[in-house]
């Protein structure tokens, strides 16, 4: 059996990209990583031999290819169920579902004021219109998280799941941005940020010179 690609973009700012990897990584799933740098002159044309939505992430195992983060995520966790990626539990394997969910498809004014970059300090900017109520509303569903199925260790509930890996890239958006959270919030950002795979990624996100000009505030 051929090891998987999971082709992705610049780790500095893709947060989609971030998703399956981190996941992939934390919980030792074993995959071939290939870059392409965003939106460069050569990106159209690598993007598209591998992706028919010209994005990124996709996953490539063998003749199965898998585009859409949560697309990849369920596959992976399919293909290694032993590996804990949703929680046991099927109350908490439902709420794991809706709040992932409900990233994937929701918080456009934080994704849109607070776009990701790992490499800047940009403590005190972004609070564009309905970025507050969004941030509010991440906080409430991490407490939720945490107060119901939590006890088991420090991530969203307990052990590290495609939740985590979902809302990884808010939490680098409010440590680049500096968003003040509450005690149960900022420890659980903590956690994600000490992860091995996080440090790694972040490790690699700050060598690298391509820079995505939309991604760059001032």
């Amino acid at each position: 059996m051929g090891q998987m690609t999971l082709v992705i973009g610049n780790k500095n700012y893709s947060s989609w990209s971030l998703r399956p990897w981190i996941a992939m990584r934390q919980v030792d799933i074993p995959f071939t990583e290939h870059l392409i740098p965003l939106f460069d002159e050569n990106w159209k044309a690598e993007v598209s031999k591998v992706s028919p939505t010209e994005k990124v992430p996709v996953l490539i195992d063998g003749e199965v290819s898998v585009w859409e983060t949560l697309a990849i995520l369920e596959y992976v966790n399919e293909k290694f169920p032993d590996r804990g990626l949703w929680p046991a539990a099927s109350d908490a394997r439902a709420l794991a579902r809706a709040v992932s969910m409900e990233m994937h498809a929701g918080f456009g004014n934080l994704r849109g004021n607070m776009p990701m970059n790992i490499r800047k300090d940009l403590s005190g900017k972004g609070m564009g219109l309905g970025v507050a109520e969004d941030i509010k509303r991440i906080s409430e569903l991490w407490n939720e998280c945490r107060t119901k199925f939590g006890q088991g260790g420090p991530f969203l509930f307990g052990t590290f799941t495609i939740a985590d890996a979902m809302y990884a890239p808010v939490v680098s958006r409010f440590t680049t941005f500096g968003v003040k959270l509450d005690d149960v919030c900022q420890a659980y950002c903590d956690a994600v940020l000490d992860t091995k795979a996080y440090r790694e990624w972040k490790e690699a996100a700050v060598k690298e010179t391509w820079t995505v000009a939309e991604d760059e505030i001032d």
